[in-house]
């Protein structure tokens, strides 16, 4: 019998590191480049990219030939959603909107096999061939929810108290927009807001994440954040930009 995949992920950051997960849009033969660029893992993203339920699979199969942890934004805190999601392959799960203690224990529920939560009954593909599977899956399984919303940041003190959450992930997008300042993630009341939000998680002992352009990175990492989400797109630009200003003319 094989063993259950260890979710590297999870393990380094409840061993207090950094972990460093890019965002995008990724195909099977992207994947497997990245798995030269000592990251962590791969936002797979199922809200605003084409990532469903008919190549999750793939996707994920791809992260785990190039140990990376496969973690996929879901578009819904649905039951159904979630659980389907990890069945197919996900290690990580991250669920947008969780705006309330209930909404993140709902997310707990489904992300979580008895006696922790009532994930459906159904070996993953992570699972093919792995003993006793359901009596490990919960260990190597990363929850992750998007504090993005005002909302969830006047009710944060009781979303911390929700066990089984891995990472307090304070998305700034959403949240800027949820303060009346659409697409004003620079703006000086929204960073107060996301730095404010991330230093109370860390103060809980709970694990904080965010979004961070690249030339942030170690201020979040000054206020505690060890996981960072960050966008590959940037990657093109800067080269292209350097392209366009040394080719000659």
């Amino acid at each position: 019998m094989k063993e259950l995949r260890v979710n590297l992920t999870k393990q380094k950051l409840h061993n207090h590191e950094v972990v460093k997960v890019p965002l995008g849009p990724f195909s099977s033969d992207l994947i497997e480049h990245f798995s030269t660029l000592n990251l962590d893992g791969i936002w797979l993203e199922g809200e605003h990219g084409p990532v469903d339920f008919s190549n999750i699979p793939d996707l994920t199969r791809a992260c785990d030939l190039s140990n990376l942890t496969p973690i996929v934004r879901v578009h819904q805190n649905d039951p159904g959603v979630i659980y389907r999601t990890l069945d197919l392959g996900a290690q990580g799960i991250v669920v947008p909107h969780v705006n309330s203690r209930e909404e993140a224990l709902a997310v707990v529920d489904a992300s979580k096999f008895h006696p922790i939560g009532h994930r459906g009954s159904f070996t993953s593909r992570q699972g093919i061939g792995v003993e006793n599977y359901f009596s490990k899956a919960n260990d190597q399984t990363l929850v992750i929810v998007l504090i993005e919303d005002i909302l969830a940041v006047n009710n944060i003190d009781e979303i911390l108290e929700v066990d089984n959450i891995d990472v307090f992930f304070v998305a700034p997008g959403d949240l800027a927009q949820t303060m009346g300042f659409l697409g004003g993630t620079s703006n000086p009341e929204v960073k107060q807001v996301v730095k404010s939000t991330i230093k109370k998680i860390v103060s809980k002992n709970k694990i904080a994440g965010t979004l961070s352009p690249l030339n942030e990175v170690n201020d979040f990492v000054d206020l505690g954040v060890t996981f960072i989400a960050f966008s590959w797109i940037s990657w093109i630009q800067t080269g292209a930009k350097s392209l366009n200003e040394n080719i000659k003319k």
